[in-house]
């Protein structure tokens, strides 16, 4: 090894000491301020979470009872197929459906790529079937109801 590479290594083990010390220094002692906030870290997060469901407009076929809101989010009920239009949130934001039984959800996927995506939601273990779509702009989700006997989707809030 030459002189100029253990030199290099020397300072890049001595910059990863600096960096630990400084995190293991920079952190709080006690369990926190619940009140506080999340601190600085923050605002790398900014611009991440959920669709509002009040942006959401509804047309489903044939067409469902008026959609209702509740203090989880937008309850819609439909029959075969329905068509949410999300106005454009303003950043990456995340269209989050749930319900009771199983449905399809097909959307574009964010960004500039020119591909749809198809998910067929079933329920999990806890008998929810919660689907979650991405969106970056103005977007159509489309909603199925396999057999077409009715599906209850909620466009929730979290």
């Amino acid at each position: 090894m030459s002189g100029r590479q253990k030199l290099l290594v020397i300072a890049l083990a001595a910059l990863l000491v600096v960096l630990y010390v400084v995190a293991v220094a920079g952190r709080p002692d006690g369990p926190g301020d619940p009140a506080a906030g999340p601190g600085p870290l923050a605002r790398l997060g900014r611009g991440a979470g959920t669709v509002d469901p009040a942006t959401v407009g509804v047309a489903c076929v044939p067409p469902a009872t008026a959609p209702t809101a509740t203090a989880d989010g937008v309850v819609v009920a439909f029959g075969a197929t329905c068509r949410l239009r999300v106005a454009d949130p303003g950043a990456l934001r995340t269209l989050v459906l749930r319900g009771a039984t199983p449905f399809e959800v097909t959307a574009r996927a964010p960004g500039d790529a020119d591909v749809m995506v198809t998910d067929e939601v079933t329920p999990g273990p806890d008998g929810a079937t919660v689907a979650t779509v991405a969106v970056d702009r103005e977007t159509e989700v489309l909603l199925r109801c396999p057999g077409g006997g009715g599906c209850t989707v909620t466009l929730a809030r979290s």
